[in-house]
């Protein structure tokens, strides 16, 4: 009979009340939504807004003229040619503003000889900033095959 007592009263205290709660799914519950905020987050708070161009170019237009394109060279020993006509940087200026006056959507191509001192054609690029010239575009020219 001792035998059926000590077997119910082990058995009794397996089934006791819960005096603690299990708390470990909780916390991996706690511990997956933790990392999905910080995964999260930064994606929402990035503010940078970029226009991608689109795979297809724009649809001509018939009537519209062909824009005209001014050509800037600089050439080895530093002198500037707008549109094959020699001038030195402060004269360039002057004609750039008049022919921005009359054009705002002026649009520029600087070329540099192949010995052209780099700082040449930096004070033509800052010249261009500083006159708001916004289309502007650089020639490059491809090497010849070696052979």
């Amino acid at each position: 009979m001792k035998q059926r007592r000590a077997f119910r009263k082990i058995h009794r205290e397996g089934h006791g009340s819960l005096n603690e709660l299990n708390i470990t799914p909780l916390l991996d519950l706690v511990f997956v939504l933790l990392v999905i905020f910080i995964i999260t987050t930064p994606q929402l708070t990035n503010s940078l807004e970029i226009n991608l161009p689109s795979g297809k170019p724009p649809a001509p237009k018939l009537d519209a003229p062909k824009p005209k394109l001014n050509r800037i060279v600089v050439d080895d020993q530093g002198q500037a040619f707008l549109n094959r006509e020699p001038f030195t940087i402060p004269a360039l200026k002057a004609k750039l503003q008049q022919l921005k006056a009359a054009d705002p959507e002026l649009g520029v191509v600087v070329e540099g000889s192949e010995d052209v001192d780099y700082q040449n054609m930096i004070n033509v690029l800052d010249l261009l900033q500083q006159l708001d010239i916004t289309k502007v575009g650089l020639a490059t020219q491809a090497a010849a095959p070696a052979g």
